[in-house]
This record gives structure tokens, C-alpha cells and sequence, in this order.
């Protein structure tokens, strides 16, 4: 089975980042890869207009990339009822492979059993089997027996198992299993002497006068093909698990949900040689310490980013197989050769329609909508500084093989989601938020698009105590808030933190105006003039 690989773009998902994902995951599909896309955030309503529009479902929402319990190889976990014998716990071992049998009732984790306790029972003290065997149901000790009742009594039993002999009739057997061949004499006397179950071997039916007799003494008759010998091995293995299994607190069990270091952490306080995992209350599988020692770690191609800060949280306990960005170089290490794909192109969909090409492979037409939409998002609809001729040129090839209108397509995005309207200010700083390392300084940069500009002086007040009440707990070096025209014209910027005094005055056009005319790119132009600046 062909290991899954989750494609996903950065933190903060703008359209780009899902819309890049849903694609490459498709082609990689194609190609015959089993992958995933996921997003590591809300869907924004830009994004969530498109995928709408396209009829396209959100990708899987994950926070982590360590594994979970419920993303590894375990043994499916085998069941028994409270009344199961340990003979057939034991068969179910062999058969199945396992060493822990798990006791069930009204499809709830009662206990636990395994092979070594099995074991132990075969080993145990006298006193200690005779008080199990003393609870045994009489059915448990037919199944064991694999025999017949010739007659089932009501004697109580005192949990003793015996061998007829001359000097047993010296005992006093009340209560006793005897264990007989064919010998109607010695059943008689047993009888007299208050056994409570007779097992007799070879399959043999005593005549009418010893069951007559063994009905008014309430004695149970038994009969089985095993000899003598194998009937005293089986008859120890019809203690019901229910009597011997551990339960409450003796279980440690997991979620399937956990991740694979923080259950290594518990398993390393406990003994125990199999572990129970749930995944929505329901018994899935046993876990034991191997599949902890030799699960695979999951595989990851990160799009439209390729620093620590954007990706995936815990990515060092994945395995990073490709990036594809049109940023910067960043900080991701890896600790093998991986493919990694940068371009100097507007959008992360540039290049994924670019390898379909390469590839030979069709652009299906939901595809096509939401990679044109990616690419209008990314260069504000081919107005931005990073927006180059292949952007202009892959999204036309895509539009005019699809029947789209680009401008119509982009005028209608725009207007429906480019706006003020319903979103309030940690929805503006963090749908599309970036966080960076700049000669030691913590920055960190939120961008929207918006359609009309003037409509930020209504809030600018109150977002700048945002901003401010935010950075007291984060305590950025640089705290800015990007909010740009979504044609391109410019943007205007709300900052705070200590390295304010060091460039505010470059993004304004005045001491009043903090509009800066054409200025829309993060990547290109935001990031580099900051980085500029602190040289």
C-alpha cells in the first residue's frame, strides 16, 4: 500500500497556498502518488468564494506532523466475551498471532487477557485454580471438554479436580470434579461421596441406574472423547477469562488521535506487552511497542513557503519529499536531497499548471477554475510587481481552453469578498499572517485585499490598539498590518513595536499618509525594504 503524501501550503492559508495544494495533490494522483491536501488554517472568504465557485471541498485541516496512533500500522484487536474460556482465548492467540485477547461486553472494554496469563493459570497453585474452576460456568467446562452434557446438575462445586483411586474413596470428595473412564462402579461411589461433576472419557454413556441416581444427587454427567489424561489438561483450560483478566486500572489504553512521542512517554512508565487504542469510543486496534519502533514518519510536500515559521508545527518529525514556492530561500532544513522547485513567478499556481504541462497531464476544469483564481489572488489580478508574462500567460492558456472571462472573473471575486464587511480586526491580521527573522528581529506582517481604501480610515483607530494590545503578548520587534488595494494601486500600513521609529517614516508618502502608491507586494517589495531598512 503506497504511503499517503500530505501537500499543503503555509500557515495562514491564503488562496494561493489552497488553491496551489488542491491542484498538486490532484496531479500527484494522477501520477499515481496517494496524496492529500491539506491547509494548516481557516479557509479565508476569498478562498472559501472559490471553492464554491469551483464546487471543490476544502482540503483537511491538520496542526501537527507527527504521526498519530490511528495513521500507523497496529494489530487489529481481538475480542472474547467476559465467558469465553481460556482454551479458547489461546486458540484465538495462535490463530491470530497475537498475544492479548481483549474482553468485550455490550461492545465496551471490560479487560484484558494474554497469553502469558493463560500460561501462568496451567502453572498456578492448586488453591488458586480450584477457586477459578469453583466460578466456572458447567457450559465453559462442556466447550473445553468439547463434549456433551448427559445430564446437567445443580450441585455446587468445591473447585477440585480428581483421579479415581482406591485411596480417594478415603476423601471427602463434595464438591469435586471427578474425572472417570468407563468404570460405573467408581462413578457410584464417587456419587455417594458428594462429588458434584463426573467427566467421563472416550465418549462412554453410563447406564439408566447411574444417571437415575446422578439426577436425584443433583450431579452433573459429562461425557468427551479425550481420555483421562487430556481430559485433566483441558478442564483447567475452561476457567471463563472473565475471572482472570485484568481490568479498571490495570488498562492503560490510548487514543487514536495521540501521537506517537507522547504515547512512547507513557509506554515507557508501564510493562504491559499490548496497549488498547480507541478512535471515537471504539476499540480499533492493540498497539505494542514495535509499531511504535518501526512506524514511518509521514511525508510532506510543502507549497508557497519554505521557511520554519510558515510550515507545519513539529515538521522535524516528518519527512519533507518537495517544495514549491515562488518566495525567497528560507530557513527548512532537510537531512536528505529533496526536489525543491523555485520560481520567479507571481503565484504558486503558475507552477503547478506549469507541471501539468511538463507532464502531459489534462487540467480538469474545476482544476483550471481554481489555479486561473489562484494566480488573479496572488498578482491582484496581474497588477502586482511580482506578477510576470508566465503568470499573465498560464492563466490565459487555462482561461481559454475552460470558456473563462478572466476580468469577469476576477471583478466578481474581488467585489464579494474584497471588503470590510463582517470580518473584524484579528479575522484582517491573521487570515493571511506571516511571521519572519530579519538580522535577529522578530517581524511579523498581516495582508488583505481590499476593494475601496477609504473605507480603512472608518477603522484605522481602532485597529492600531489592536495591533498594540496584540504585540504586548507577542512582543514582535515589528508588528505591521498590510491592507492593499486588490488592483494593484497601493496599500496603507498600520505598525508597531520597537523598530516603528526605524521605518515609519518609508512607509509614508507623508507625516499624515500612511498610503504608499503601488506598494503591494509582501515578498517583493514590503519584506526587502524593511530588510533594507535594518541594514
Amino acid at each position: 500500500m503506497k504511503k499517503t503524501i500530505y501537500v499543503t501550503g503555509h500557515k495562514n492559508p491564503d488562496s494561493d497556498s489552497i488553491c496551489s495544494a488542491l491542484s498538486y495533490a490532484y496531479l500527484k494522483c494522477q501520477l499515481g502518488d496517494d496524496a492529500r491536501a491539506c491547509r494548516l488554517g481557516k479557509v479565508n472568504y476569498e478562498t472559501q468564494f472559490i471553492l464554491d465557485k469551483f464546487k471543490m471541498e476544502a482540503p483537511e485541516l491538520i496542526s501537527s506532523a507527527k504521526a498519530s496512533l490511528k495513521e500507523i500500522e497496529m494489530d487489529p484487536a481481538v475480542t472474547v466475551d467476559a465467558n469465553a474460556t481460556i482454551r479458547h482465548v489461546w486458540d484465538l492467540c495462535l490463530e491470530y498471532n497475537t498475544k492479548t485477547v481483549y474482553v468485550v461486553e455490550d461492545e465496551k472494554l471490560v479487560g484484558l487477557t494474554t497469553m502469558s496469563d493463560v500460561s501462568k493459570i496451567q502453572m498456578q497453585d492448586l488453591n488458586i485454580t480450584k477457586d477459578l474452576l469453583k466460578d466456572t460456568p458447567l457450559e465453559n467446562l462442556v466447550a473445553s471438554l468439547k463434549g456433551d452434557f448427559i445430564l446437567k446438575g445443580t450441585l455446587p462445586r468445591s473447585g477440585y479436580v480428581r483421579i479415581f483411586d482406591k485411596k480417594m474413596m478415603q476423601r471427602d470428595l463434595k464438591g469435586n470434579i471427578m474425572v472417570l473412564s468407563d468404570n460405573e462402579d467408581a462413578m457410584i461411589k464417587c456419587m455417594d461421596k458428594g462429588c458434584a461433576v463426573i467427566a467421563i472419557s472416550e465418549s462412554f454413556i453410563p447406564g439408566d441406574f447411574i444417571i437415575r441416581m446422578a439426577k436425584e444427587l443433583g450431579v452433573t454427567l459429562i461425557t468427551t472423547p479425550y481420555n483421562v489424561m487430556k481430559i485433566l489438561q483441558m478442564i483447567y483450560r475452561s476457567i471463563p477469562v472473565g475471572l482472570m483478566m485484568a481490568s479498571g486500572d490495570n488498562i492503560v489504553s490510548f487514543n487514536g488521535n495521540e501521537y506517537v512521542e507522547d504515547v512512547q512517554k507513557v509506554m515507557l512508565k508501564t510493562r504491559y506487552r499490548n496497549y488498547p487504542v480507541f478512535l471515537n469510543g471504539e476499540l480499533t486496534g492493540s498497539l505494542a511497542r514495535y509499531h511504535l519502533m518501526t512506524y514511518s514518519k509521514k511525508n510532506f510536500i510543502l507549497l508557497d513557503h519554505n521557511e520554519m515559521s510558515q510550515t507545519i508545527d513539529d515538521i522535524e518529525y516528518g519527512n519533507i519529499l518537495e517544495i514549491i514556492d515562488h518566495h525567497r530561500i528560507g530557513d527548512i532544513e532537510t537531512n536528505q536531497p529533496i526536489i525543491f522547485r523555485n520560481q520567479r513567478v507571481g503565484s504558486t499556481c503558475t507552477i503547478i499548471a506549469s507541471m501539468y504541462k511538463e507532464e502531459g497531464i489534462e487540467v480538469p476544469k474545476n482544476i483550471a477554475g481554481v489555479l486561473c483564481c489562484g494566480i488573479i489572488s496572488d498578482t491582484m489580478n496581474f497588477n502586482s510587481p511580482t506578477c510576470t508574462a508566465a503568470d499573465r500567460s498560464i492563466a490565459k492558456e487555462l482561461a481559454d481552453k475552460n470558456n473563462f472571462d478572466l476580468t469577469a472573473l476576477a471583478k466578481e471575486m474581488f467585489v464579494k469578498t474584497a471588503t470590510l464587511e463582517g470580518k473584524d480586526n484579528k479575522h484582517l491580521l491573521y487570515t493571511d499572517f506571516k511571521e519572519y527573522e530579519l538580522d535577529g528581529y522578530h517581524i511579523a506582517i498581516g495582508q488583505t485585499n481590499i476593494f475601496d481604501l477609504s473605507s480603512i480610515d472608518d477603522i484605522s483607530a481602532d485597529f492600531q490598539n489592536f495591533l498594540e494590545e496584540e504585540n504586548e503578548r507577542f512582543k514582535y520587534d515589528l508588528l505591521m498590518m498590510v491592507f492593499s488595494n486588490v488592483e494593484g494601486k497601493g496599500s496603507k500600513f498600520l505598525f508597531t513595536g520597537k523598530l516603528t521609529s526605524i521605518i515609519a517614516s518609508s512607509f509614508r508618502n507623508t507625516e499624515e499618509d500612511n498610503f504608499m502608491v503601488g506598494f503591494v507586494s509582501r515578498k517583493k517589495q514590503i519584506i526587502p525594504k524593511i530588510a533594507s531598512l535594518l541594514k
